[in-house]
């Protein structure tokens, strides 16, 4: 159980946001009160007050940002994207969750075998209540809540300059984190059960490599590591951005973080940095831009080439059990429990199952859970249906396709490349989407921050094709029309 310093810290959170709007920019302030939040509140710790979400560390900085934007700063916001096929997407996030709850009324029963018109009672097993009219805004005001970052950003975040005090951000938070990592490689993952009182997570599976890997206060040690690897890249980019008298200085940290995120000791974060590094150093804006808007177009076919059978699964397995066992039966049993997690969500398709773990397999006789979800995809599906996860993962997607095509018509050396990099962060986080369910606030923030900057980009577009307009001669356009017809005419009058 919690101790009284992590519910102290979860109600202390607020004054701090508050005081950070106070002595920062809005921009910065926002960042730092998710950002922070995220790095520092405890896990698995609510504040439960009747008919409203819980408060947690996700809820509360979302909400404690919102509300000081809304009412010290006096901000307003617009919450729905631009273009139609984001209204459609917020639509299918919001309705997703509504219709989930009223799709899921019906009671599930344990301890039967049904012999058709008769069940024949083995054990008593009380059976798992069915979802309520009060869950389904229950529900909906959680699922706001956790995208709040999204809306707020695309707002806040829209300019190159906000895209750099974000990168700016992970570097500064990076150097602070590595620290508390450094000791927890070094002693153990002892830092949130010393502070808060509990440990978060199976301890046995932060040892990995004949040592530690670090949890400090987020959910595991795979999330720190993808942590990790966002500040590396970050860190790339200023080190590919500075200045001849400063290169030296921003190279030795950028290589400091590579270091931390390596002894992290996770597989899926040092491909990632192997694969995306050098395109964040060498490789030009508008290619940055196509690899990222790829990384979400893998995304989203995921889980339809996986419900096909088309991803070849098995020889990846029978590969890894050649080179490292250990890996290869973690990875199997991921692979298992997704074929039968998948099985399970095709009964309710469009709008899943709901919560309270009617997404996973229970045991039919005890009801005890007997499947692991892993993947944040086949958690939207089997909770919420492909309704759920178009809204969800089509959200979170768009703003790299918008990107791409926002600058299709900008020379490449003109693109920021801040753009560039913040868009492969994303595309990196909703690969990573696919093995583990990293689905944290700053990924939300930085999908807010690119839509906006997207969105800001086109209207761009679109004023210097006005002005181009406006400033051409008249006589020039009559001229050019005028040339058209005589041409169209002699190639009439030209026919045998």
């Amino acid at each position: 159980m919690p101790n009284p310093i992590a519910y102290l810290v979860l109600l202390l959170w607020p004054l701090a946001i508050i005081w950070m709007f106070r002595k920062m920019p809005p921009e910065r302030a926002f960042i730092w009160a998710i950002l922070g939040g995220y790095m520092l509140l405890p896990e698995a710790t609510e504040l439960n007050l009747p008919m409203i979400p819980a408060f947690d560390k996700v809820s509360i900085p979302n909400l404690t940002a919102f509300m000081v934007c809304i009412m010290m700063l006096k901000m307003r916001f617009v919450l729905l994207p631009e273009n139609a096929i984001g209204k459609i997407l917020t639509g299918f996030l919001i309705m997703a969750p509504v219709a989930s709850v009223f799709n899921n009324s019906d009671p599930l029963h344990f301890g039967t075998i049904d012999l058709g018109q008769l069940s024949l009672i083995v054990e008593d097993v009380a059976p798992q209540p069915g979802m309520r009219v009060y869950d389904s805004l229950s529900v909906l005001v959680r699922s706001l809540i956790l995208a709040l970052p999204f809306f707020m950003a695309r707002n806040l975040l829209v300019s190159e300059q906000s895209l750099i005090e974000f990168l700016r951000a992970l570097v500064i938070a990076g150097l602070i984190y590595s620290v508390p990592m450094l000791f927890e490689m070094r002693v153990s993952p002892q830092l949130h059960t010393w502070i808060y009182g509990f440990f978060q997570h199976d301890f046995g599976q932060m040892i990995r490599e004949g040592g530690f890997r670090p949890i400090v206060f987020m959910p595991h040690g795979l999330w720190v590591a993808f942590f990790a690897l966002t500040c590396a890249l970050a860190a790339l980019y200023f080190a590919r951005e500075a200045l001849p008298s400063e290169r030296t200085g921003k190279v030795l940290i950028a290589l400091y973080l590579v270091v931390i995120l390596w002894m992290c000791k996770s597989m899926g974060p040092r491909i990632l940095l192997l694969a995306i590094a050098p395109l964040v150093v060498f490789a030009s804006v508008r290619f940055q831009l196509r690899v990222a808007a790829g990384m979400a177009l893998v995304a989203m076919c995921y889980p339809l080439l996986r419900g096909a059978g088309l991803i070849p699964t098995q020889p990846v397995v029978d590969y890894l059990y050649q080179t490292n066992p250990e890996r290869a039966q973690s990875l199997e049993f991921r692979f298992d429990n997704e074929d039968l997690l998948l099985a399970h969500a095709s009964e309710k398709p469009l709008v899943g199952w709901g919560g309270w773990g009617r997404n996973l397999l229970h045991d039919p006789m005890t009801g005890e859970i007997v499947t692991i979800s892993d993947g944040m995809w086949v958690i939207v599906i089997g909770q919420f249906g492909w309704i759920g996860y178009l809204g969800t993962f089509g959200l979170l997607c768009l703003p790299l396709f918008m990107l791409l095509w926002a600058y299709r018509r900008m020379p490449a050396a003109q693109i920021p490349l801040s753009v560039g990099v913040c868009a492969l962060i994303h595309g990196a986080n909703l690969v990573d989407l696919l093995p583990n369910a990293t689905l944290v606030p700053l990924t939300w923030l930085l999908a807010g921050a690119l839509l906006g900057h997207a969105e800001l980009q086109q209207a761009r577009n679109r004023a210097a094709q006005m002005r181009q307009f406006e400033h051409m001669p008249r006589d020039g356009l009559l001229s050019a029309a005028r040339l058209k017809s005589i041409s169209s005419g002699h190639r009439q009058d030209s026919k045998p």
